[in-house]
């Protein structure tokens, strides 16, 4: 008995099992960092807004749909559990991306108040929300980077049949670029 137990054993660390484990954590944990960012962008977007709003007779349209959609991307939920869902990482993206599009706006407009501009309060919002960008694609990389390691190792032999068996893992869903990052923008002078 005690050598099939051995025998079963030596065999299991071959299959793959704690891989895909590890894979899957990684997975995960890689999720987590890109919320975080997310957080930390979200964050930010109530003293920028009250920052412009405090600094100027602002176009309330602008300000009103930054807010909108902070508090749509920060409603819209996705758990680890839901990576494989395409249809929950799409409303995700999206309601990301639409945030995305409204400070882009916001920075628009802006340029044409100098004296937002010159306030060092909204300077450094501005710099603290670029740097928080950065972090953001950056961490969409690496979770990028952990599905497809995770991905390749729920499909690679002998770790397909471990998950077929015993784990039912599914493909876990890449963090895509919003359809509207496809189109060409148009540039006049």
């Amino acid at each position: 008995m005690i050598m099939f137990v051995v025998l079963a054993a030596s065999h299991l660390q071959g299959c793959g099992y704690n891989a895909i484990q590890q894979k899957d954590e990684a997975v995960s944990k890689a999720w987590g960092d890109l919320e975080a960012q997310l957080q930390r962008r979200s964050d930010l977007v109530p003293n920028l807004v009250a920052t412009v709003r405090g600094a100027a007779d602002f176009e309330q349209e602008t300000l009103t749909g930054v807010v909108e959609a902070r508090a749509k991307a920060s409603s819209v939920q996705l758990t680890p559990d839901m990576l494989s869902d395409p249809q929950a990482m799409q409303q995700f993206q999206a309601a990301q991306g639409e945030l995305s599009s409204m400070l882009s706006r916001l920075m628009v407009v802006v340029e044409r108040y100098p004296q937002i501009q010159a306030n060092q309060n909204f300077r450094d919002l501005q710099n603290q929300l670029e740097g928080t960008e950065n972090r953001i694609s950056v961490a969409r990389q690496r979770y990028n980077a952990a599905v497809e390691d995770f991905n390749y190792s729920i499909r690679m032999f002998p770790n397909s049949i471990t998950n077929n068996l015993l784990l039912n893992l599914e493909q876990k869903e890449y963090f895509r670029a919003d359809a509207s990052a496809r189109e060409v923008p148009e540039v006049s002078f």
